[in-house]
């Protein structure tokens, strides 16, 4: 885009390709978050079933909660590094299949049956396949979007995927509303299925933003830019093998903007997961929850979300900039963790 908005036509036809491939990537995602997010709801009744049955409390199914998304969390730091690399060399498309594929495995144990054994067959593959799926899935497909979209309106885009993907929660959750235990993990296992087959028909393989690196020194030789070059972002170069741990260490300690976010990530996840890991088993004990009210509950949050991700966020991006969006987002995080740790206090419920 030069001055003035003008929009080289080349850029433009260009522009209209990518979004027809990006959509693919959003039914991709959704796709995926259904099957994915599906068993969130019944989660809980099952670990419950399984380890204390006819119980409302059960301390193992905390510590083990626990422990798995520990692992998952230490594992997912060393793989989705990894993992990202090598989509710089194999391409996008050829790592997504991965974490869409290892999804599938846990959820088609747990469709097979729910007893004590399956149980911890499912904990196990689900620990192993989270270290990859969870993270890598999030972190190719933002790469997938920014090979696609240029820098300017990453933020917006970015937006865009996430709000889609909590429209996958949204619809695995309404789902999971209305079907029994079983049938909620067959159908989770179906849409894992069908994301993983969709990825592989209509989802195009990337030149991991050579293409789009061309037009925009294309469209700057057409239209300079105003600003100058010591302006411009900088760019990272390419890692050309697979990062061991000190390589990795060294890149997080290399720049103060990489570290400082990389704090700031630590410290919102480790928030938000002791959150979502303790309430959904404070809820099933104090007030006896069911499938249902969680499906309810988590029906409130997804929606809130998605109107969020895709409406708002958007509108805001281009007007306050990534910085002052993401201080936004983590006052509203930092609510929203205050509001639930008094909410349910005596002097509240009472």
């Amino acid at each position: 885009e030069g001055e003035g908005g003008r929009v080289h036509p080349l850029v433009k036809l260009k522009m209209k390709e990518a979004a027809a491939e990006l959509g693919h990537l959003l039914v991709f995602a959704f796709l995926f978050c259904v099957g994915a997010f599906m068993v969130a709801p019944v989660i809980t009744d099952v670990t419950m079933a399984a380890l204390c049955p006819g119980q409302d409390q059960c301390s193992l199914a905390i510590y083990l909660t626990g422990l798995q998304q520990a692992i998952t969390g230490l594992g997912a730091l060393v793989v989705t590094p990894v993992i990202g690399n090598l989509s710089d060399r194999y391409g996008r498309k050829a790592l997504l299949a991965l974490p869409a594929t290892l999804s599938i495995v846990p959820l088609a144990i747990m469709a097979f049956n729910q007893t004590r054994p399956y149980f911890y067959a499912f904990y196990i593959a689900k620990t192993l396949t989270a270290m990859v799926s969870e993270g890598a899935m999030m972190c190719l497909s933002l790469a997938y979007v920014a090979d696609k979209v240029p820098e300017g309106r990453r933020a917006a885009a970015f937006g865009v995927f996430s709000g889609v993907c909590t429209a996958g929660f949204v619809g695995g959750t309404i789902a999971a509303r209305f079907l029994s235990v079983s049938s909620t993990f067959q159908v989770a296992t179906l849409a894992s299925v069908a994301a993983a087959v969709y990825l592989r028909a209509f989802v195009q393989e990337t030149d991991r933003g050579a293409s789009l690196l061309r037009e925009e020194e294309a469209s700057r030789l057409l239209f300079p830019p105003s600003s100058s070059p010591e302006e411009a972002s900088p760019r990272l170069p390419p890692l050309r093998k697979a990062p061991s741990l000190l390589e990795m260490a060294t890149l997080l300690t290399s720049s103060s903007t990489f570290t400082r976010a990389a704090v700031v990530t630590f410290f919102h996840g480790l928030g938000e997961t002791g959150l979502q890991t303790a309430l959904l088993y404070f809820l099933k004990a104090q007030f006896h929850y069911t499938k249902n009210q969680y499906a309810n509950l988590l029906l409130i949050i997804g929606i809130t979300g998605s109107f969020s991700q895709l409406t708002v966020m958007p509108l805001l991006a281009p007007k306050l900039g990534e910085q002052k969006l993401l201080v936004v987002a983590l006052t509203g995080s930092c609510v929203h963790g205050f509001l639930y740790s008094i909410a349910w206090s005596f002097w509240v419920c009472n």
